[in-house]
């Protein structure tokens, strides 16, 4: 299955969220491609993987696509192993930020599909890390995506921004992708002893929203394992986040069927 993690809002986590489902997947003995869409490379970085001059990325993929990049080379030339059993990145690059535009005029916006299409037989799951905005690469990720999970952090913001996000989504959804499908919203950095964080949620359960059950707590552990380059299923296998990762995994994961 291919799973996008979508906010056009930046700090809600999806880097955390894509990076930490694509180890749970791993650890579980699937083997699971990550593919960094963000400039950022947020989770690039926390997946230990360095990006070096050598090292074909994502952004050489969409080069190749736009006659750049002139070597062609198959989508798998383009995935690299991690230093975790069954975790496998297509790295991003700064220079996504570069080649943008000239995808968008030559309107490549289908060439995602296209490549992950030839990896889906290789790989038992992909997750797709997202920029935080409604651009090319998040439009292309919509398109090659079976579904799509919204990160929360329990933001007045983030809860007003959720309406026009779905609206975007549903719009690509009808003209581009019929298949794609919501699995749901993920609550993230929650905190029980906070007010806001559950009437914000109630909130969204009373719009109807798809709220899906496994909550991701706040913690400094999920800070640590940044710095330590480790998701946290390699880092703290037993902490009580982790266990939230895997509550989440499966939640996801039942909705295949």
């Amino acid at each position: 299955m291919i799973i996008v993690v979508f906010n056009q809002k930046g700090g809600v986590g999806k880097s955390t969220i894509s990076t930490n489902l694509a180890a749970q997947s791993a650890k579980l003995g699937h083997k699971t491609l990550l593919v960094d869409l963000d400039a950022q490379g947020n989770s690039t970085h926390y997946v230990g993987f360095n990006v070096s001059e050598k090292s074909l990325t994502v952004a050489d993929m969409f080069k190749q696509v736009v006659g750049i990049f002139r070597t062609a080379k198959k989508p798998n030339a383009f995935v690299h192993a991690t230093p975790y059993e069954n975790l496998f990145v297509m790295p991003s690059s700064p220079a996504l930020a570069e080649v943008e535009r000239e995808l968008e005029s030559r309107y490549k916006i289908f060439k995602l599909k296209d490549a992950l299409k030839e990896l889906k037989d290789e790989f038992d799951n992909i997750f797709i890390d997202t920029p935080p905005n409604f651009n090319f690469y998040s439009k292309a990720a919509l398109i090659a995506a079976d579904g799509f999970c919204v990160p929360f952090d329990c933001d007045d913001f983030s809860a007003q921004a959720i309406e026009r996000l779905l609206e975007n989504a549903m719009e690509l959804k009808e003209d581009h992708n019929p298949q794609l499908r919501l699995l749901g919203i993920v609550v993230n950095q929650f905190n029980s002893q906070a007010k806001l964080p559950r009437e914000l949620i109630e909130t969204l359960k009373q719009q109807d929203l798809p709220v899906l059950e496994s909550y991701i707590s706040a913690t400094v552990k999920v800070k640590e394992s940044h710095s330590k380059r480790m998701p946290l299923p390699f880092y703290l296998p037993k902490h009580k986040v982790t266990n939230q990762i895997a509550a989440l995994f499966e939640e996801l994961n039942a909705s295949k069927t």
